[in-house]
């Protein structure tokens, strides 16, 4: 299906439980380089719907099958695409909306729920990166260094793809602490504790804000959870039928 957002296509894919009049929905994101249809985000919507919940994946801005070119995108629009498939879902007449995301869709999904507390019932996010506006900040984007105060127009990052100095200096102005300290929905954070992408500490500094927050540091595994997808299904799976 598509979403249109301003123009933007959004390509998604619905996905509903056993129950198909069920009413409860898991808006999922994928992070930074990625898309809808990575394994490891495929699997965390397979254990949701064993809980129960119908899930919605899709593609961000400038990424997999969605419109907008990569190098332009920012957490500004990644934002504006969320919420725009927040009113679709509600629109299709979901009533319990929950959001999860990985990485910097995890980042994306916290702050989100930060500006719609009264919509999101809860949140799943898998190794969500919290540091990326503090990074920004200080200049340092996936270990390519820049002077946060004279942003170059073009900053190259992984696998040769590059992005447009804009993505800075949105990043820069985003403060996850105040997103994260308006929410006081359950929120459920997997991260593994061989991540070399989004380190444990940092997300368990971010946790502690949260009121009501379950952490499952997962060992062994590591930031794109391909080691035990298993024992990442079982959590999200076990703690999201614990939340009915």
């Amino acid at each position: 299906m598509v979403i249109n957002d301003d123009g933007i296509r959004l390509s998604a894919v619905l996905e509903k439980p056993e129950d198909p009049e069920c009413r409860r929905i898991v808006i999922v994101l994928h992070g930074f380089s990625s898309a809808k249809d990575r394994l490891h985000t495929i699997q965390a919507a397979e254990a949701m719907r064993e809980a129960g919940f119908a899930t919605l994946r899709f593609d961000l801005y400038g990424h997999g099958e969605s419109g907008g070119e990569f190098r332009k995108h920012t957490l500004f629009k990644w934002i504006g695409n969320t919420m725009t498939v927040i009113d679709a879902v509600r629109e299709m007449g979901y009533t319990e909306l929950w959001l999860s995301g990985h990485s910097q869709g995890g980042l994306v999904a916290a702050l989100v729920a930060g500006m719609e507390p009264d919509r999101i019932r809860g949140l799943i996010l898998r190794a969500p990166a919290f540091m990326i506006p503090a990074c920004a900040r200080e200049g340092n984007m996936l270990g390519c260094i820049i002077d946060p105060e004279h942003i170059p127009d073009e900053i190259p990052v992984i696998k040769n793809l590059t992005l447009d100095g804009n993505y800075i200096r949105v990043a820069q102005t985003i403060r996850v602490e105040d997103a994260v300290n308006r929410y006081r929905g359950p929120v459920l954070i997997l991260q593994g504790d061989e991540d070399d992408v989004v380190t444990a500490e940092s997300v368990r500094n971010m946790a502690k804000r949260y009121t009501d927050c379950r952490m499952a540091l997962i060992a062994g595994e590591t930031h794109h959870f391909d080691r035990k997808p298993d024992e990442m299904q079982r959590i999200i799976r076990e703690w999201m039928t614990a939340q009915k």
